[in-house]
């Protein structure tokens, strides 16, 4: 469920059009609900009534200080994968307890400032992150707490740039070599070992593959525990995916049963990181139409936004609903690319896409956009980064600017200059 909906023709997010923030706002634009942030969370979070946990947001998916503060202020952590968003995180006002760092190449210095903030917990990697992570925290005189991400070779059934629990991928530490990986942990005298963790990918669909991969997870929680290893938190990671067009995702509530139904005995703090889940459907894209084109092969709107503002469909072939900001009756359908300002020719957020015809000047929105939108964007062909808005009830604020031209040289100099 989400907060966009047409009232006449005109496509609103909760109690304002679109088409009043494209016009004070400028376009490309992103606009995200409150109360469908608000509820997302709450709902998935309701889920897992039942058991001891947290909520630990994956910040990657959406990386806007309102949208993590918000969330912070429901009682949720976050899992972060870098300093900066660790930094983005206590600017928001999150607690560092309810912070969790995973990711595979922290650096020295990321280590450090974790520690510093007294985080949670690392996920560790490897066995290599294991040692510097007690190497720095010794260096500090300080104790850090771990937990060791096993990858159990489960195939999570999604796209092959976002499985991440297959014996192939990068991530995490063989699940045959776990034991020995807690052995050594338990032996480097900076480290507390607290915690496992696991996570097989993204926008998953179905129950099955997480139900396998915390089967043989909670089995290793139980041998830990044999061999005198206490495990307090169980970090199931995240991945929960949402409709962008046909799929049919479960339910929080049928996702919450299926593992809780695994890992009721085991007497751990869950940790959860869902990302996408919480934010996808809680925010559009708003794009402007500038040409529309025909050759003897196609037909396309050009628009203002382009892979550098959404880069899913070029980088993932993703599918995302593009819909009008303003509808119009009785327009015949055209199939059409969609297509972006780009000099590149995978610069596109639909192909051969159904649309009502379309016009220059009016406004498409491009669904779904909440998630790996904007922090994935970037400043190719020297465009300034868009805005990203939110709207609560009747009101909407800029909760973050657009980028200007100044900023995009920021920290630049030129040889003449620095000579």
């Amino acid at each position: 469920m989400h907060h966009f909906h047409y009232r006449g023709d005109d496509l609103y997010c909760e109690e304002v059009p679109a088409s009043r923030i494209a016009s004070e706002v400028g376009t490309p634009a992103y606009i995200y609900s409150h109360a469908t942030l608000t509820r997302h969370f709450q709902v998935f979070d309701q889920a897992f009534a039942s058991v001891p946990h947290l909520v630990c947001f994956a910040l990657k998916a959406n990386a806007n200080l309102a949208v993590l503060k918000l969330f912070s202020d429901l009682g949720g952590g976050l899992d972060v994968v870098s300093a900066g968003e660790l930094f983005r995180g206590l600017k928001a006002g999150v607690s560092p307890q309810r912070i969790v760092y995973a990711g595979v190449g922290k650096s020295r210095n990321e280590i450090a400032c974790a520690l510093k903030a007294d985080i949670l917990m690392f996920n560790v990697e490897s066995g290599q992150e294991l040692r510097l992570i007690h190497e720095v925290a010794s260096g500090m005189g300080a104790k850090a707490r771990v937990a060791l991400r096993v990858n159990p070779d489960v195939d999570p059934k999604t796209h092959p740039y976002i499985s991440t629990g297959l014996k192939k991928s990068k991530f995490g530490i063989d699940i045959g070599q776990a034991l020995e990986e807690y052995e050594a942990a338990k032996a480097l005298s900076s480290l507390e070992v607290v915690g496992i963790h696991q996570h097989i990918g993204s926008q998953i669909t179905e129950i099955g593959p997480f139900v396998d991969s915390l089967e043989k997870t909670a089995a290793l929680v139980r041998t830990l525990r044999e061999r005198g290893t206490e495990i307090r938190y169980l970090d199931v990671g995240g991945g929960l995916g949402i409709t962008y067009k046909d799929e049919e995702p479960p339910l929080p509530s049928e996702f919450a049963q299926a593992l809780i139904e695994v890992i009721r005995d085991l007497d751990v703090t869950v940790v959860l990181e869902p990302g996408r889940v919480l934010v996808g459907n809680a925010g559009i894209l708003v794009t402007r139409i500038l040409y529309t084109k025909q050759t003897p092969a196609k037909n396309f709107l050009v628009v203002d936004a382009g892979m550098n503002d959404l880069a899913r469909p070029s980088l993932y072939g993703s599918y995302h609903a593009i819909q009008p900001v303003r509808q119009s009756q009785g327009r015949p359908e055209v199939t059409v690319d969609v297509v972006g300002p780009i000099c590149e020719s995978g610069d596109f957020l639909a192909k051969d896409r159904a649309l009502a015809r379309c016009e220059p000047g009016e406004l498409l929105a491009v669904m779904s956009a909440g998630a790996y939108g904007h922090t994935m964007s970037s400043n190719y062909n020297a465009r300034p980064r868009a805005p990203e808005v939110m709207v609560r009830g009747d009101r909407y604020f800029v909760v973050r600017e657009r980028e200007t031209f100044d900023d995009l040289i920021r920290g630049e100099r030129t040889l003449d200059e620095l000579m």
